[in-house]
């Protein structure tokens, strides 16, 4: 359900208290899915020989979740904060922000584990730390959990968001694979998702989601998926995803601007020598570098993504866009 598909429609009959009652009343009955809810997600996972992770719940509904998935499989895992607590009395549950993995990190230098984990507090997404407590991107993530996909499904469609890395197109290319670029938000990810019979997709957000798991974004699989993927590689994480680390990358910046729709339009006339889209915001693309400005779905932001060939290009580029946005 998207704001296409029926939430402005909700709105409008809440503001309008268009509340009318339903016809005939529901029902209610309970049944405990645990055990069966573990059965499926342990079917996509392997042995694994000797791996040790830390994985930080956020006080958040994985901790619920972790244990119950990772019984009898051998993993030699710490939990952090797995105890449900909606006031997050830790650290926020947002893995995308640096100081909200710090404790992780921590531990995965101290506990000299290969992989650390940090979920969402709602648990559909998950954040993953190499063995030197360093982020390994999400877009990178992707990538290399596509190939897997892509070797069961030769031709298959892996759709992401517009704000990955160019390296995610051209690797699934590589594999065999065709990559379908979509606007940012679970909702239309589904969505192409089901079109397309896609069995995988991937956010620069954390998010991942699965065909063989209702189409939903699951922060369990997606560090299943990881396992899966050293265990098969026999190497360290870092060495894993160095070679996808081709281009520079900013992460999202975000901007407060007064007129956002404006200035979306202003970058395009700034930057009309570039090639252009508007699928989400707008994306400007040139032979070194591309850049994406969009608008925030959840807050009265706009957001930039800039990834250039070179380290002193990605910096150049991001000042002056910065600038521009912040004029």
């Amino acid at each position: 359900m998207s704001g296409d598909t029926g939430l402005r429609d909700i709105e409008r009959m809440v503001a309008e208290e268009d509340l009318s009652p339903a016809g005939p009343p529901g029902s209610l009955r309970q049944h405990d899915v645990r055990e069966d809810y573990r059965k499926h997600i342990q079917r996509f996972a392997r042995p694994w020989s000797g791996r040790k992770a830390v994985i930080d719940t956020a006080n958040g509904m994985g901790g619920l979740e972790v244990p119950l998935v990772l019984e009898g499989l051998g993993l030699d895992w710490e939990g952090l904060y797995l105890e449900v607590d909606g006031t997050f009395p830790n650290h926020e549950a947002n893995p995308l922000k640096d100081e909200n993995v710090e404790d992780l990190r921590r531990a995965v230098l101290e506990r000299k584990a290969d992989v650390g984990f940090a979920f969402g507090g709602d648990g559909d997404r998950c954040c993953v730390l190499d063995e030197r407590g360093l982020r390994a991107p999400s877009d990178l993530v992707t990538t290399l959990l596509a190939r897997e996909f892509l070797r069961q499904e030769p031709g298959a469609s892996i759709v992401y968001d517009l704000r990955s890395s160019k390296v995610l197109a051209e690797k699934v290319k590589e594999w065999g694979g065709r990559p379908v670029r979509e606007r940012v938000g679970h909702s239309f990810i589904k969505a192409t998702m089901r079109e397309d019979r896609s069995p995988f997709a991937g956010e620069l957000s954390g998010h991942f989601y699965y065909r063989d798991h209702y189409y939903s974004d699951c922060a369990t699989l997606a560090m299943i998926g990881v396992l899966n993927l050293m265990e098969e590689e026999g190497k360290p994480l870092s060495e894993i995803v160095a070679p996808l680390r081709t281009y520079h990358s900013s992460g999202e910046v975000n901007f407060e601007v007064k007129d956002p729709d404006g200035k979306i339009e202003a970058l395009r006339a700034a930057y009309a020598e570039g090639t252009q889209d508007d699928l989400d915001g707008v994306t400007v693309v040139f032979p070194d570098y591309w850049f994406n400005v969009r608008k925030s779905n959840t807050e009265p932001l706009l957001r930039l993504r800039v990834e250039a060939d070179g380290e002193a290009l990605l910096a150049e580029k991001g000042e002056e866009l910065s600038a521009f946005l912040r004029s």
